[in-house]
């Protein structure tokens, strides 16, 4: 069997946020949009800004919740609802909601490149939370496209 060679690690340049094309009032403005949502929608714990490839962008979390590791189950999320969305014909993912024992967890597409994950407590109004979050998700795509006209 060949034996495994470990791989260099990513540079500190590679996860740099925000990325040198955004510019920096950008930032602070998809860390208001953020905000916001827990905000607007009672029972919200928290939301990530995460990439389709699962690396953390941005966060607005406490401390209770690793943002890395939401980051990952959110583009894990992505990826299935990919596959139910292919395998019965219903076109690309946009948004799924899982519920737990004592919460939810809900996934939004975001662009091609980006998810928002929220957190919410079991109390979380889930219908208003998609009344707000796609929302949101339009304007965070806005903000990381620069086109924020939209």
């Amino acid at each position: 069997m060949p034996r495994r060679t470990a791989r260099p690690a990513p540079t500190p340049e590679a996860h740099r946020w925000p990325p040198p094309q955004v510019d920096p009032s950008a930032h602070r403005a998809i860390r208001a949009e953020l905000a916001g949502l827990r905000i607007e929608v009672p029972g919200v714990r928290g939301c990530v800004l995460g990439g389709v490839d699962g690396l953390l962008i941005t966060h607005d979390l406490g401390p209770d919740i690793e943002p890395y590791d939401l980051a990952a189950l959110a583009a894990t999320t992505c990826g299935i609802g990919r596959q139910v969305g292919s395998r019965l014909g219903q076109g690309g993912f946009r948004e799924t909601t899982t519920r737990n024992q004592h919460g939810y967890l809900s996934v939004y597409a975001v662009n091609g490149h980006a998810l928002l994950a929220v957190v919410g407590d079991d109390a979380v109004n889930v219908a208003r939370l998609h009344l707000y979050a796609p929302a949101v998700a339009a304007r965070l795509a806005a903000l990381l496209d620069g086109d924020t006209d939209r």
